[in-house]
């Protein structure tokens, strides 16, 4: 790749740059293919003002390397392992009594079969519409790997709140090509043990199995959520009994829900048990 000089890059215009921070200066150009690879192998390496500007930074990144038709596998896992790396910084997690939300894509193999190299594109835009809607109820993301998701509320009432707007907005996104991309959620609340940045424990697992019991589109609850909830639902909310189970590799059984509010679907098959 051709280093490019102060005059030539003078010349390029903002939109040739994956950041450009307030004062006007002008980082990770990606007006070419070899310069979009040389700006995804850096990304790490710049400093951003804020994590929305590294967000946004990233966006134009990924939209650069599918004009390009660049598959930026590497660059998916780095930015997985920054993610996860970065996790010890936060110093606020909840902890004692919690309600976690876990969420995974439902068919998320064949959706990257149809979607081929937008798939980077489209993942990227479902994780910010998940972490907007947790970040708006106070929420901590916990963790975001491959196609699963984790956060973790003080409030029982944040976390339904966070899953429906999770549900609204991917229903209403305008995906590239119509791809139709739905989401399972388990939501359970319990005394999880905090380990570094993350979580341990049988509430953990928990969360996890009921999050594997669903469909996409589909919120389930536990029981205990379902009783944190008493005096607090969100104006709406209802909660569809759907029976005592015993989940996989967990000793005790469980009551689940299954959540209902204008806006979602309402008819789904048995649950994956």
């Amino acid at each position: 790749m051709a280093r490019l000089s102060a005059a030539e890059r003078a010349k390029l215009p903002d939109r040739a740059f994956a950041y450009v921070d307030s004062d006007g200066k002008r980082r990770l150009p990606i007006y070419d293919e070899s310069h979009v690879r040389n700006a995804l192998a850096r990304f790490g390496q710049v400093e951003f003002e804020s994590e929305r500007a590294r967000d946004e930074a990233r966006t134009r990144l990924l939209r650069a390397a599918k004009k390009f038709r660049i598959v930026p596998v590497g660059f998916i896992n780095s930015q997985l392992r920054t993610e996860r790396g970065a996790a010890p910084a936060v110093v606020d997690m909840p902890s004692g009594f919690v309600t976690m939300l876990m969420t995974d894509i439902e068919g998320s193999t064949p959706l990257l079969d149809r979607a081929g190299d937008r798939y980077a594109e489209l993942l990227s835009t479902v994780r910010e519409i998940h972490r907007a809607a947790v970040h708006r109820q106070c929420g901590h993301v916990v963790e975001a790997r491959a196609d699963e998701f984790f956060a973790a509320f003080e409030s029982p009432p944040a976390a339904v709140e966070s899953a429906l707007a999770i549900h609204r907005d991917l229903a209403g996104y305008r995906w590239d090509g119509a791809e139709a991309v739905r989401v399972r959620m388990g939501v359970h609340s319990g005394y999880p043990t905090r380990s570094e940045a993350n979580y341990i424990g049988m509430a953990v697992h928990t969360t996890a199995r009921i999050s594997d019991a669903a469909h996409g589109g589909q919120i389930v609850v536990s029981g205990d959520t379902r009783t944190a909830l008493t005096g607090m639902t969100p104006d709406g909310v209802r909660f569809k009994k759907l029976g005592e189970y015993r989940l996989r590799g967990i000793p005790d059984e469980h009551h689940l829900y299954q959540l209902t509010a204008p806006g979602l679907s309402a008819r789904f098959p048995p649950l994956r048990l």
